[in-house]
């Protein structure tokens, strides 16, 4: 089958910050031509990996390991430092909860500017439009301000446009910790679904069920290294073994 996502050495650091320096010391630095010292996080390093097309991967990991770091470098709104991050065909991320929203604008012209952003027409979105909102199931609050929602309304909203889209490869971010039990069920239908279709989906969760439910695979991140590739039931019990975090 073709290759839907490819990492080669991938590595991303950012630069560390601590303290703001005072301007005159700065220019006086700079008169002297001394180099600044410049600290870095390394968020990933040396991550190869390939997904087919149509496979359903599931990013496990603790909080800090660089897992969304890895989503934004595959969504191109990141890139990496070393390595290269090769993607094929059209992206539908969901990177965090109403991404691209504006707060000022209403539910219903952020649905189109959403849209917009993810490539759709406006012949699209029209097409589409009275299902979305039944599906985000906030028809009473469309023509209010994004910024009087809820984060779970936002959630909502956001995931409702996306579930309308056609994408090749579907890129999630924690989707399924916000919103209560019948929106969860409704964004794994929906991603169940997409894998149906054959749309190759990308899932970073700390929810190792839906993980496992959901995805035929799993990669495991530690401290920016990937542990761990392969049948997402073998990857998750290596990563619940207390013993396996200090392997080399």
């Amino acid at each position: 089958m073709s290759i839907a996502i490819r990492l080669e050495n991938v590595s991303k650091a950012y630069r560390l910050v601590k303290q703001k320096p005072f301007l005159a010391k700065e220019i006086f630095r700079r008169i002297l031509q001394r180099p600044s010292s410049v600290e870095r996080h390394w968020a990933l390093r040396d991550v190869s990996f390939e997904i087919e097309q149509g496979q359903s991967v599931g990013v496990i990991g603790t909080n800090g390991s660089g897992k969304s770091t890895l989503l934004s470098l595959i969504a191109k709104t990141s890139y990496p430092t070393t390595g290269t991050v090769t993607v094929e065909g059209r992206v539908g991320p969901l990177l965090e909860l109403g991404a691209g929203f504006q707060p000022e604008l209403t539910g219903f012209e952020n649905i189109f500017l959403n849209s917009a952003l993810l490539g759709l027409s406006k012949e699209d979105v029209e097409a589409n439009l009275e299902s979305v909102i039944d599906y985000s199931g906030l028809k009473e609050f469309i023509h209010s301000p994004i910024s009087t929602y809820s984060t779970g309304m936002a959630a909502r909203l956001g995931f409702a446009v996306i579930a309308h889209i056609e994408p090749d490869i579907l890129l999630i971010d924690e989707i399924l910790a916000v919103g209560d039990a019948e929106f969860q069920a409704k964004c794994q239908e929906t991603m169940r679904a997409f894998v149906e279709r054959g749309t190759t989906l990308f899932l970073v969760s700390h929810n190792l069920q839906s993980v496992e439910k959901i995805c035929s695979r799993a990669i495991w991140i530690d401290d920016g290294k990937m542990k761990a590739i392969g049948d997402a039931a073998g990857v998750i019990e290596l990563y619940l073994d207390p013993t396996a975090g200090d392997e080399s």
